[in-house]
């Protein structure tokens, strides 16, 4: 049995209204950015969150937690003082493979940033169009814009941990975390703090990983078997066709059933509890 996209709509916006609300986003990254009160900070906390969003969930919010205490309290002005003293504060700073010279030497570029366009908002808009089919344009224009700033500061290579950190789409990445913090920075409801005015959210992309991936492909939007950046503008197309004018809307609610709920995608006790019972039922049926 096939479902219409109007059946796929009713049980997302079911998902929608009952996971989109503040209450749910611990233990998502999403959480440090409201632990700030002026947007600048929130801005800076927003990417660096996002971009430290891969790994166990209590891992994330163990390193970031870590992260903002050796920062002080604000964030933005931490990078806008960048220097010698703020980079030893990063020493021996690590989550996972990214190191606290990765995370200074993102700082640095930063620095750069604020100080000659005054926000991150500001830099990535240069490389946006309107006119753009989506978001990936502008967010490769971005990334090699800041790689491309901090190979002329040095000997012109680039280290393999800020290569991670600003990974765009060129090479065919997914980019999970860009596209997170991309949402949290466009989108504003109960949940994204949508700080950003000048990016039209039709224009965003999934943030899809391993579990999105599985739950996008129990609703019927891809067949792949990775997250890839093909995969990515496949689901985003899938979502645009229930909600064009906001396809990431229900990238939250949906996630909270792996976060929250503990799904695996193998069946147990108390699925059938679950709004997408009847679509991973049907998958199992037919697998």
């Amino acid at each position: 049995m096939r479902y219409s996209k109007v059946q796929i709509r009713d049980v997302l916006e079911s998902l929608y209204g009952r996971y989109n609300h503040r209450t749910f986003i611990k233990p998502d990254p999403l959480q440090f950015v409201y632990r700030y009160s002026d947007p600048a900070d929130k801005e800076i906390a927003g990417f660096l969150s996002a971009g430290l969003a891969y790994g166990r969930v209590e891992q994330i919010e163990k390193s970031l937690t870590e992260l903002f205490g050796r920062m002080g309290e604000s964030p933005y002005a931490f990078v806008r003082g960048f220097g010698k003293s703020e980079r030893k504060k990063l020493q021996g700073f690590k989550h996972r493979f990214t190191t606290g010279r990765d995370i200074a030497d993102l700082l640095a570029l930063l620095k750069n940033v604020l100080a000659e366009f005054g926000s991150i908002e500001i830099f990535f808009a240069r490389g946006y169009n309107s006119t753009d089919k989506n978001i990936i344009a502008a967010l490769s224009r971005f990334c090699d814009s800041l790689l491309d700033m901090h190979a002329k500061t040095g000997d012109g290579s680039v280290r393999r941990g800020l290569r991670y950190l600003l990974a765009g789409p060129a090479g065919g990445s997914a980019c999970k975390r860009l596209n997170l913090f991309l949402r949290w920075m466009v989108r504003k409801d109960d949940v994204d703090p949508g700080l950003w005015t000048s990016i039209d959210k039709s224009k965003l992309i999934v943030p899809v990983d391993v579990h999105m991936a599985r739950l996008c492909r129990i609703l019927g939007f891809h067949g792949g078997k990775t997250a890839s950046l093909s995969t990515t503008v496949k689901i985003t197309k899938s979502f645009a066709e229930i909600a064009p004018a906001d396809p990431v809307k229900y990238d939250f609610a949906l996630s909270r059933i792996g976060i929250l709920e503990n799904c695996t995608g193998r069946h147990r006790s108390g699925c059938e509890f679950c709004e997408l019972f009847k679509f991973c039922f049907q998958k199992q049926g037919e697998q």
